[in-house]
C-alpha cells in the first residue's frame, strides 16, 4: 500500500472532486460490459461468510482508485434485482393486482433500500465525520468518509437483511401467520436477528477505515434491539403486524 494519507482530492466532497464520483457511478449504471457481476457475487458470498475479507479489499481499491467507496454499480444493480424479483414473488403469494405488484416493487427499492438506505447512510456519515475521525498526523490532510462509502456499508449490511426478511421469511409464511407463540417468537427473532447483523455489518464497514476511532459506539444500538425483541415476546408480533401493513 503507498499511503492512506489523503490528497485534497480523496474526500468525497472536497471541492476538486465534488460532482465527480457520484457522476461516474451513475454514468457506469448503464455500461454493462464495464461491470464486473463477477466480483460482485464474489463481495456477496463473503458477506455472508466472512465480511472481513471484503472490507480488507478496500485497501487496494484506495491505492489503485484513491477512494473508499465502489465506482463500480454492479453491486447495487444485483441488489435492485434481488429486490425486484423478491417483490414480484411476494405480490404473487398475495395475490396482489398489478397496481399493487407496481407499488410493492417501489416500495421495496426506492422506500426501504433507497431512502431509507439514504437517510441512515447521511447519519453514519455525518456521525462518524463528526465525532469518530482521529487525526493521527496534524501535518496531514484529514481524511473523511465519504457520502457514498456510507452508503456502500449500508448495502452491504442491507444483504443478510434481504436474505432474512426477503427470502426465509416467505418460507417460513404459513407458521408466521398463525396466532401462537411460536410464531410470535421466530417471526420477532428474525427482526431482531436482521437488524443486529445489519448493525454488525456497520460497524465492520465504518471500523474497516484506518482514521476512525471508537467505531465500536455503533454497536451499542444492539443493546436497545435486544431488549425490544426481549418485550415484544409478550404479544406483539412484529412480523404479522409488518405483513398486515405491506399486503392487506
Amino acid at each position: 500500500m503507498t499511503s492512506i494519507l489523503p490528497t485534497h482530492g480523496s474526500s468525497f466532497y472536497d471541492g476538486s472532486r465534488r460532482g465527480k464520483q457520484g457522476p461516474t457511478l451513475l454514468r457506469r449504471m448503464f455500461r454493462f460490459p464495464q461491470m464486473d457481476f463477477e466480483f460482485a457475487l464474489w463481495q456477496m458470498g463473503y458477506l455472508l461468510i466472512s465480511p472481513k475479507r471484503v472490507y480488507r479489499n478496500i485497501y487496494y481499491h484506495k491505492q489503485t482508485k484513491n477512494r473508499w467507496s465502489r465506482d463500480d454499480p454492479a453491486f447495487i444493480l444485483l441488489q435492485i434485482l434481488l429486490l425486484l424479483v423478491s417483490a414480484v414473488v411476494w405480490s404473487l403469494v398475495y395475490n396482489l393486482s398489478i397496481y399493487g405488484t407496481i407499488k410493492t416493487i417501489l416500495s421495496m427499492i426506492l422506500v426501504e433500500f433507497l431512502l431509507i438506505g439514504s437517510v441512515i447512510s447521511t447519519f453514519t456519515w455525518y456521525i462518524t465525520n463528526k465525532f469518530l475521525t482521529q487525526n493521527i498526523n496534524s501535518y496531514a490532510v484529514a481524511q473523511k468518509v465519504e457520502w457514498a462509502y456510507a452508503f456502500d456499508v449500508h448495502c452491504n449490511s442491507f444483504l443478510p437483511v434481504y436474505i432474512i426478511l426477503y427470502v426465509v421469511q416467505l418460507f417460513f409464511l404459513p407458521l408466521l401467520l398463525k396466532d401462537n407463540w411460536i410464531s410470535l417468537f421466530i417471526g420477532n427473532a428474525m427482526y431482531c436477528i436482521s437488524l443486529i447483523w445489519y448493525m454488525v455489518g456497520t460497524f465492520l464497514g465504518f471500523n474497516a477505515l484506518p482514521f476512525l476511532v471508537h467505531t465500536e459506539l455503533l454497536l451499542y444500538p444492539i443493546a436497545l434491539c435486544i431488549a425490544l425483541f426481549i418485550a415484544s415476546l409478550f404479544g406483539f408480533n412484529i412480523s404479522q403486524y409488518i405483513l398486515q401493513y405491506y399486503f392487506q
